[in-house]
Protein backbone atom coordinates (compact mmCIF):
# COMPACT_ATOMS: atom_id res chain seq x y z
CA UNK A 1 0.00 0.00 0.00
CA UNK A 2 2.94 2.31 0.77
CA UNK A 3 4.37 1.54 -2.18
CA UNK A 4 1.07 2.12 -4.52
CA UNK A 5 0.49 5.55 -2.20
CA UNK A 6 4.00 6.79 -3.36
CA UNK A 7 3.33 5.86 -6.98
CA UNK A 8 -0.66 7.77 -6.94
CA UNK A 9 0.42 10.65 -4.06
CA UNK A 10 -2.93 11.14 -1.14
CA UNK A 11 -3.29 14.79 -3.54
CA UNK A 12 -4.18 13.51 -6.53
CA UNK A 13 -6.17 10.90 -5.10
CA UNK A 14 -8.60 13.61 -3.63
CA UNK A 15 -8.48 15.90 -6.54
CA UNK A 16 -9.96 12.42 -8.47
CA UNK A 17 -12.93 12.17 -5.64
CA UNK A 18 -13.68 15.63 -6.04
CA UNK A 19 -13.87 15.78 -9.60
CA UNK A 20 -16.28 12.27 -9.08
CA UNK A 21 -18.22 14.02 -6.83
CA UNK A 22 -18.50 17.17 -8.52
CA UNK A 23 -19.59 15.34 -11.46
CA UNK A 24 -22.45 13.08 -9.54
CA UNK A 25 -23.94 15.69 -8.13
CA UNK A 26 -24.55 17.87 -10.83
CA UNK A 27 -25.65 14.02 -12.72
CA UNK A 28 -28.10 13.84 -9.65
CA UNK A 29 -29.91 17.45 -10.13
CA UNK A 30 -29.94 16.92 -13.55
CA UNK A 31 -31.80 13.54 -13.16
CA UNK A 32 -35.05 13.17 -12.16
CA UNK A 33 -39.77 13.20 -13.36
CA UNK A 34 -38.83 16.79 -13.93
CA UNK A 35 -36.49 16.60 -17.55
CA UNK A 36 -33.87 19.58 -16.90
CA UNK A 37 -30.69 20.25 -18.39
CA UNK A 38 -27.22 20.95 -17.27
CA UNK A 39 -28.17 24.55 -18.01
CA UNK A 40 -31.39 25.07 -16.16
CA UNK A 41 -29.14 23.24 -12.88
CA UNK A 42 -26.47 26.26 -13.81
CA UNK A 43 -29.10 29.58 -13.91
CA UNK A 44 -30.90 27.58 -10.74
CA UNK A 45 -27.91 27.65 -8.88
CA UNK A 46 -26.20 31.29 -10.01
CA UNK A 47 -28.35 33.46 -11.39
CA UNK A 48 -31.69 34.77 -10.20
CA UNK A 49 -33.83 33.62 -13.20
CA UNK A 50 -37.49 32.43 -12.25
CA UNK A 51 -39.37 30.01 -14.58
CA UNK A 52 -41.12 26.60 -13.43
CA UNK A 53 -38.16 24.58 -13.78
CA UNK A 54 -35.68 26.80 -11.64
CA UNK A 55 -38.12 27.03 -9.15
CA UNK A 56 -38.21 22.98 -8.92
CA UNK A 57 -34.31 23.03 -9.00
CA UNK A 58 -33.91 25.35 -6.05
CA UNK A 59 -36.89 24.45 -3.73
CA UNK A 60 -37.23 20.26 -4.35
CA UNK A 61 -34.10 19.09 -6.13
CA UNK A 62 -31.05 20.86 -4.51
CA UNK A 63 -32.27 20.54 -0.77
CA UNK A 64 -32.56 17.34 -1.87
CA UNK A 65 -29.10 16.81 -3.13
CA UNK A 66 -27.67 18.45 -0.23
CA UNK A 67 -29.68 16.36 2.51
CA UNK A 68 -28.03 13.10 0.37
CA UNK A 69 -24.37 14.91 0.39
CA UNK A 70 -24.49 15.36 4.07
CA UNK A 71 -26.26 12.26 5.26
CA UNK A 72 -23.57 10.02 3.37
CA UNK A 73 -20.98 12.36 4.36
CA UNK A 74 -21.66 12.22 8.56
CA UNK A 75 -22.82 8.37 8.35
CA UNK A 76 -19.40 7.46 6.49
CA UNK A 77 -17.20 9.54 8.80
CA UNK A 78 -19.62 8.11 11.30
CA UNK A 79 -18.90 5.03 10.18
CA UNK A 80 -14.86 5.08 10.01
CA UNK A 81 -14.39 6.74 13.22
CA UNK A 82 -16.76 3.92 15.17
CA UNK A 83 -14.31 1.09 13.31
CA UNK A 84 -11.23 2.81 14.15
CA UNK A 85 -12.32 3.53 17.62
CA UNK A 86 -13.14 -0.16 18.64
CA UNK A 87 -11.13 -2.01 15.73
CA UNK A 88 -14.16 -3.45 14.48
CA UNK A 89 -14.31 -3.75 11.05
CA UNK A 90 -18.38 -5.06 11.23
CA UNK A 91 -18.81 -1.54 12.91
CA UNK A 92 -21.62 0.75 11.54
CA UNK A 93 -24.35 3.63 13.04
CA UNK A 94 -26.31 0.99 11.82
CA UNK A 95 -25.48 -2.15 13.08
CA UNK A 96 -24.28 -0.84 16.91
CA UNK A 97 -27.52 0.77 18.05
CA UNK A 98 -27.26 4.05 16.73
CA UNK A 99 -29.98 4.64 14.40
CA UNK A 100 -32.39 2.32 16.00
CA UNK A 101 -31.84 4.60 18.75
CA UNK A 102 -32.70 7.46 17.01
CA UNK A 103 -35.85 6.12 15.82
CA UNK A 104 -37.21 5.27 19.31
CA UNK A 105 -36.39 8.45 20.24
CA UNK A 106 -38.25 9.87 17.06
CA UNK A 107 -41.10 7.65 17.97
CA UNK A 108 -41.36 8.74 21.62
CA UNK A 109 -41.00 12.23 21.13
CA UNK A 110 -44.02 11.96 18.22
CA UNK A 111 -45.93 10.26 20.53
CA UNK A 112 -45.81 12.50 24.18
CA UNK A 113 -44.61 15.96 22.22
CA UNK A 114 -47.10 16.17 18.73
CA UNK A 115 -45.95 19.58 18.36
CA UNK A 116 -41.96 19.26 18.44
CA UNK A 117 -40.27 20.97 16.05
CA UNK A 118 -37.37 20.34 13.90
CA UNK A 119 -35.51 21.27 16.50
CA UNK A 120 -36.92 19.16 19.47
CA UNK A 121 -36.73 16.10 17.72
CA UNK A 122 -33.05 16.70 16.17
CA UNK A 123 -32.00 16.62 20.03
CA UNK A 124 -34.65 13.44 20.95
CA UNK A 125 -32.10 11.62 18.22
CA UNK A 126 -29.16 12.47 19.59
CA UNK A 127 -30.32 11.60 23.03
CA UNK A 128 -31.40 8.13 21.39
CA UNK A 129 -28.35 7.50 19.65
CA UNK A 130 -26.40 8.02 22.22
CA UNK A 131 -28.80 5.61 24.41
CA UNK A 132 -28.30 2.98 21.55
CA UNK A 133 -24.82 2.93 21.52
CA UNK A 134 -24.21 2.89 25.16
CA UNK A 135 -26.49 0.05 25.85
CA UNK A 136 -24.99 -2.01 22.87
CA UNK A 137 -21.19 -1.26 24.30
CA UNK A 138 -22.33 -2.20 28.12
CA UNK A 139 -24.07 -5.53 26.99
CA UNK A 140 -20.41 -6.16 24.26
CA UNK A 141 -18.60 -5.53 27.69
CA UNK A 142 -20.43 -7.57 29.96
CA UNK A 143 -18.80 -10.77 29.17
CA UNK A 144 -15.22 -11.58 30.53
CA UNK A 145 -12.62 -10.44 27.62
CA UNK A 146 -14.08 -7.09 26.77
CA UNK A 147 -15.05 -6.18 23.43
CA UNK A 148 -15.14 -8.48 20.87
CA UNK A 149 -16.11 -7.57 17.17
CA UNK A 150 -18.66 -10.16 16.89
CA UNK A 151 -19.70 -9.71 20.54
CA UNK A 152 -20.52 -6.23 19.87
CA UNK A 153 -22.39 -6.84 16.29
CA UNK A 154 -24.56 -9.44 18.25
CA UNK A 155 -25.37 -6.78 21.19
CA UNK A 156 -26.40 -4.14 18.45
CA UNK A 157 -28.47 -6.29 16.47
CA UNK A 158 -30.21 -7.40 19.56
CA UNK A 159 -30.67 -3.96 21.13
CA UNK A 160 -31.50 -2.64 17.48
CA UNK A 161 -34.36 -4.93 17.29
CA UNK A 162 -35.24 -4.14 20.88
CA UNK A 163 -35.81 -0.37 20.10
CA UNK A 164 -37.19 -1.15 16.75
CA UNK A 165 -39.60 -2.84 18.40
CA UNK A 166 -40.53 -0.19 20.99
CA UNK A 167 -40.92 2.33 17.99
CA UNK A 168 -43.03 0.33 16.35
CA UNK A 169 -45.06 -0.72 19.22
CA UNK A 170 -45.27 3.12 19.99
CA UNK A 171 -46.30 3.63 15.95
CA UNK A 172 -49.23 1.45 16.39
CA UNK A 173 -50.59 2.64 20.20
CA UNK A 174 -50.19 6.20 19.56
CA UNK A 175 -51.68 5.69 15.73
CA UNK A 176 -48.62 7.33 14.40
CA UNK A 177 -47.48 3.97 11.90
CA UNK A 178 -47.37 6.52 8.69
CA UNK A 179 -45.23 9.71 10.31
CA UNK A 180 -42.73 6.59 11.95
CA UNK A 181 -42.83 5.06 9.20
CA UNK A 182 -41.74 7.97 6.66
CA UNK A 183 -38.73 8.12 9.07
CA UNK A 184 -37.77 4.32 9.66
CA UNK A 185 -37.98 3.77 5.49
CA UNK A 186 -35.26 6.53 5.21
CA UNK A 187 -35.28 9.17 2.34
CA UNK A 188 -34.54 12.87 1.50
CA UNK A 189 -37.51 13.62 -0.33
CA UNK A 190 -39.76 16.22 1.18
CA UNK A 191 -36.06 17.81 2.48
CA UNK A 192 -36.39 21.74 3.34
CA UNK A 193 -34.49 24.94 3.85
CA UNK A 194 -35.08 24.80 7.61
CA UNK A 195 -34.00 21.33 8.10
CA UNK A 196 -30.91 21.55 6.23
CA UNK A 197 -30.06 24.88 8.45
CA UNK A 198 -29.92 22.74 11.30
CA UNK A 199 -28.09 19.65 9.94
CA UNK A 200 -25.51 20.84 7.83
CA UNK A 201 -23.99 22.87 10.37
CA UNK A 202 -23.62 19.74 12.94
CA UNK A 203 -22.52 17.44 10.15
CA UNK A 204 -19.85 20.26 9.19
CA UNK A 205 -18.54 20.30 12.78
CA UNK A 206 -18.51 16.51 13.62
CA UNK A 207 -16.63 16.41 10.50
CA UNK A 208 -13.75 18.84 11.30
CA UNK A 209 -13.62 17.76 14.91
CA UNK A 210 -12.88 14.40 13.66
CA UNK A 211 -10.53 15.43 11.30
CA UNK A 212 -8.70 17.24 13.67
CA UNK A 213 -8.57 14.33 16.06
CA UNK A 214 -7.48 11.89 13.23
CA UNK A 215 -3.83 11.98 14.34
CA UNK A 216 -5.21 10.22 17.84
CA UNK A 217 -7.78 7.92 15.39
CA UNK A 218 -4.58 6.51 13.73
CA UNK A 219 -2.97 5.73 16.83
CA UNK A 220 -5.86 4.57 18.51
CA UNK A 221 -6.85 2.20 15.77
CA UNK A 222 -3.64 0.48 16.25
CA UNK A 223 -3.37 -0.33 19.72
CA UNK A 224 -4.32 1.59 22.74
CA UNK A 225 -1.67 -0.03 24.50
CA UNK A 226 0.65 1.82 22.10
CA UNK A 227 -1.62 5.11 22.26
CA UNK A 228 -1.18 5.10 25.75
CA UNK A 229 2.65 4.53 25.55
CA UNK A 230 2.93 7.42 23.77
CA UNK A 231 0.94 9.52 26.00
CA UNK A 232 -2.28 9.61 24.62
CA UNK A 233 -5.32 10.72 26.60
CA UNK A 234 -7.31 7.52 25.38
CA UNK A 235 -10.18 8.00 28.07
CA UNK A 236 -10.57 11.80 26.71
CA UNK A 237 -10.36 11.45 23.54
CA UNK A 238 -12.63 8.28 22.87
CA UNK A 239 -15.44 10.21 24.95
CA UNK A 240 -14.83 13.56 22.15
CA UNK A 241 -15.08 10.53 19.36
CA UNK A 242 -18.27 9.36 20.80
CA UNK A 243 -20.09 13.03 21.16
CA UNK A 244 -19.29 13.13 17.68
CA UNK A 245 -20.25 9.92 16.34
CA UNK A 246 -23.29 10.60 18.17
CA UNK A 247 -23.59 14.59 16.50
CA UNK A 248 -23.22 13.00 13.11
CA UNK A 249 -25.61 9.71 13.34
CA UNK A 250 -27.89 11.67 15.53
CA UNK A 251 -28.05 14.68 12.58
CA UNK A 252 -28.43 12.37 10.03
CA UNK A 253 -31.25 9.89 11.63
CA UNK A 254 -32.77 13.51 12.32
CA UNK A 255 -32.99 14.32 8.67
CA UNK A 256 -33.29 10.80 6.39
CA UNK A 257 -33.98 7.87 8.79
CA UNK A 258 -32.67 4.76 9.04
CA UNK A 259 -29.70 3.93 6.57
CA UNK A 260 -28.20 0.79 7.58
CA UNK A 261 -24.85 0.01 5.96
CA UNK A 262 -23.99 3.49 4.32
CA UNK A 263 -21.41 3.97 7.16
CA UNK A 264 -20.06 0.25 7.09
CA UNK A 265 -19.19 0.64 3.42
CA UNK A 266 -17.57 3.76 2.21
CA UNK A 267 -14.71 3.28 4.83
CA UNK A 268 -13.58 0.13 3.67
CA UNK A 269 -13.37 1.01 0.14
CA UNK A 270 -11.56 4.05 0.85
CA UNK A 271 -9.29 2.04 3.13
CA UNK A 272 -8.37 -0.13 0.53
CA UNK A 273 -7.40 3.54 -1.52
CA UNK A 274 -5.80 5.49 0.60
CA UNK A 275 -4.44 3.36 3.31
CA UNK A 276 -4.84 3.19 6.93
CA UNK A 277 -3.98 6.54 8.49
CA UNK A 278 -7.58 8.34 9.18
CA UNK A 279 -5.80 12.10 8.37
CA UNK A 280 -6.58 10.61 4.93
CA UNK A 281 -9.63 7.88 5.84
CA UNK A 282 -11.99 10.54 7.27
CA UNK A 283 -11.74 13.70 4.34
CA UNK A 284 -12.09 10.60 1.72
CA UNK A 285 -15.11 9.22 3.56
CA UNK A 286 -16.27 11.73 3.90
CA UNK A 287 -16.57 12.54 0.04
CA UNK A 288 -17.08 9.03 -0.64
CA UNK A 289 -20.34 8.92 1.46
CA UNK A 290 -21.64 11.86 0.03
CA UNK A 291 -21.32 10.52 -3.57
CA UNK A 292 -22.30 7.11 -2.55
CA UNK A 293 -25.63 8.19 -0.68
CA UNK A 294 -25.93 10.66 -3.96
CA UNK A 295 -25.92 7.72 -6.50
CA UNK A 296 -28.26 6.03 -3.93
CA UNK A 297 -31.05 8.56 -3.68
CA UNK A 298 -30.56 9.48 -7.96
CA UNK A 299 -31.09 5.27 -8.50
CA UNK A 300 -34.38 5.41 -5.53
CA UNK A 301 -35.59 8.41 -8.04
CA UNK A 302 -35.25 6.85 -11.24
CA UNK A 303 -35.48 2.38 -10.86
CA UNK A 304 -39.24 2.95 -11.00
CA UNK A 305 -40.19 6.69 -12.17
CA UNK A 306 -42.42 8.35 -11.58
CA UNK A 307 -42.78 6.16 -8.10
CA UNK A 308 -39.88 6.81 -5.94
CA UNK A 309 -38.16 3.11 -4.45
CA UNK A 310 -37.16 3.84 -0.73
CA UNK A 311 -33.10 4.91 -0.42
CA UNK A 312 -32.71 2.28 2.79
CA UNK A 313 -33.61 -0.36 0.38
CA UNK A 314 -31.93 0.40 -2.22
CA UNK A 315 -28.30 0.70 0.60
CA UNK A 316 -29.54 -2.17 1.74
CA UNK A 317 -29.47 -3.98 -1.47
CA UNK A 318 -25.80 -3.39 -1.75
CA UNK A 319 -24.69 -3.44 2.11
CA UNK A 320 -26.04 -6.71 3.12
CA UNK A 321 -23.93 -8.72 0.60
CA UNK A 322 -21.12 -5.88 1.13
CA UNK A 323 -21.54 -6.68 5.14
CA UNK A 324 -21.34 -10.45 4.35
CA UNK A 325 -18.53 -10.66 2.40
CA UNK A 326 -16.37 -8.40 5.23
CA UNK A 327 -17.28 -11.52 7.62
CA UNK A 328 -16.80 -13.98 5.43
CA UNK A 329 -13.31 -12.55 4.88
CA UNK A 330 -12.12 -11.77 8.59
CA UNK A 331 -13.04 -8.54 8.64
CA UNK A 332 -10.88 -7.43 5.83
CA UNK A 333 -12.36 -6.81 2.05
CA UNK A 334 -10.59 -6.50 -0.44
CA UNK A 335 -7.68 -8.12 0.29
Amino acid sequence: MREKERKFPYFYKLLIALAVFAFVFIYAMVSGAAETTFSDVWKALFTDESGGKLSILREIRFPRELAAIFVGAGLSAAGAIMQGMTRNPLADPGLLGLTAGANAALALTLAFIPGANYFVIMGACFAGAAAGAMMVMAIGASQKGGFSPFRIVLAGAAVSAFLFAIAEGLSIYFKLSKDVSMWTAGGMAGTTWTQLQLVIPSITVGILIAILLSKQLTILSLSEEVAVGLGQRTGQIKAILFIVIIILTGAAVALAGNMAFAGLMVPHIVRWIVGTDYRYILPMSAIGGAVFMLLADTAARLINAPYETPVAAVISILGLPFFLYIVHKGGRAFT
